[in-house]
């Protein structure tokens, strides 16, 4: 045996004797790992934030305080407009702020992640790449879930009732999952390459004006004629019209179809940039 094979051979035997050695190509690509290490830091999100009194105050009691005061300040004028309860236009509302304000806490803590050195961490540790990214949409699927819940609960005790089938319910809680999830990647990809969490708190403007200037508020024709289509156009507006057909009749197709589209285009956009600012702030040392 030559001297090179001799080496050859002590080097593997070393490497034996430290113990098994681990391959990111064996898991890197399995969509098994990634599903099961994604919901472990999903867990590990919304442990968190269950214990973050901001958190719980932002995504569950906030919501259903700002449903109570609509109700009591707007609640009978809007009836008396509509022919109809006010609460059918103002619960899809409130869910639908519910599920874009929570997303700032989110933003926020990632952003903590990321100065203290955490991303970093769970970057060089054996889970899969994108497992951290989906994660993040996972809990914050699971908050937006939750919160709809707690706001139709809340619904309910002042009168809201479906009167629709089982499959239209499930569809309607649901429905503020799809463009939330779309809401917080935006405030994720702002949260990555933003310094302050100035630039992350000040996307309360946009919910807070996507909140007063939606059918979910007022009804379309107490805009101003100028303004009522963008109003009656933009994403809220659109679930609102959605999920008030789904609980008590009429047009849903156009405006789910309108949302949704809202949705897969706002994803479109922040995907890849979103990709590259996770990867580059968890690679930081």
């Amino acid at each position: 045996m030559s001297v090179t094979s001799e080496s050859r051979a002590g080097a593997a035997a070393a490497t034996r004797a430290l113990g098994p050695t681990v391959r990111r190509d064996s898991w890197e690509g399995s969509p098994g790992r990634l599903l099961r290490h994604s919901w472990i830091l999903a867990t590990r999100i919304l442990r968190r934030w269950s214990r973050d009194p901001a958190t719980v105050l932002e995504s569950l009691i906030m919501p259903v305080a700002l449903l109570v005061t609509l109700n009591t300040v707007l609640g009978k004028g809007i009836s008396e407009a509509t022919g109809h309860s006010a609460l059918y236009s103002s619960v899809p509302l409130i869910a639908m702020v519910g599920a874009m304000s929570g997303s700032m806490v989110g933003g926020i803590g990632l952003m903590r992640e990321r100065a203290n050195g955490l991303l970093s961490r769970l970057w060089v540790v054996p889970v899969h790449r994108a497992s951290g990214l989906l994660a993040r949409l996972i809990a914050d699927a699971v908050r937006i879930l939750v919160t709809t819940i707690i706001i139709l609960c809340a619904a309910l005790v002042l009168g809201f009732r479906f009167r629709q089938s089982v499959l239209e319910s499930v569809i309607w809680v649901i429905t503020p999952v799809a463009f939330g999830l779309a809401f917080s990647a935006i405030v994720i990809t702002l949260a990555l390459y933003s310094a302050k969490t100035l630039v992350v708190e000040a996307t309360e403007i946009v919910w807070g004006s996507l909140m007063f200037f939606s059918t979910g508020f007022v009804p379309l024709d107490q805009y101003p004629r100028w303004l009522q289509p963008v109003v009656e156009h933009q994403p809220v507006s659109c679930a609102v019209d959605a999920m008030r057909g789904l609980a008590l009749g009429g047009p849903v197709l156009a405006p789910m179809t309108e949302m949704l589209l809202w949705s897969a285009g706002i994803g479109a956009l922040c995907a890849i940039p979103m990709a590259i600012g996770y990867r580059r702030a968890s690679m930081r040392g």
